[in-house]
C-alpha cells in the first residue's frame, strides 16, 4: 500500500484526489482525458444539460465501448463461416467449368 502515488483529476468540472499504482498513472491520465473530451463533445451536442447528465451519457458511451470488441468477434466469427460457404460454392463452380472445357 505505500507504493501507491497521489493523484489530482478533474472529470466535469470536479477534482478528485486517488492513489494509484505508479505504472497505472498514464492509463488513469489518459481515460480522464477520454472522459473530459466526450463530456465536451455532449457539451456541444446537447446544450443546455447540467454536468450529471453529460456524466451519465459519458458512462454510457464508455461501457458500451468496452462491449464493442465482444460484438466484433462474434461478427467476425460469422463473416468467415459466410466466406467459407461462399468460397465452396466458388470451387465447385470452377470444378463445373473445368468439367465442361
Amino acid at each position: 500500500m505505500n507504493d501507491l502515488i497521489p493523484l489530482n483529476l478533474v472529470i466535469g468540472d470536479r477534482n478528485y484526489r486517488i492513489r494509484i499504482q505508479p505504472a497505472d498513472e498514464e492509463v488513469v491520465r489518459k481515460t480522464a482525458k477520454t472522459i473530459n473530451d466526450k463530456i465536451v463533445e455532449y457539451k456541444t451536442m446537447f446544450a443546455g444539460k447540467d454536468m450529471q447528465d453529460y456524466i451519465a451519457m459519458v458512462l454510457v458511451w464508455f461501457a458500451t465501448e468496452q462491449h464493442a470488441p465482444i460484438s466484433n468477434v462474434v461478427n467476425m466469427d460469422n463473416v468467415s463461416s459466410r466466406l467459407q460457404t461462399l468460397e465452396k460454392i466458388i470451387d465447385g463452380a470452377l470444378e463445373g467449368n473445368k468439367e465442361n472445357l
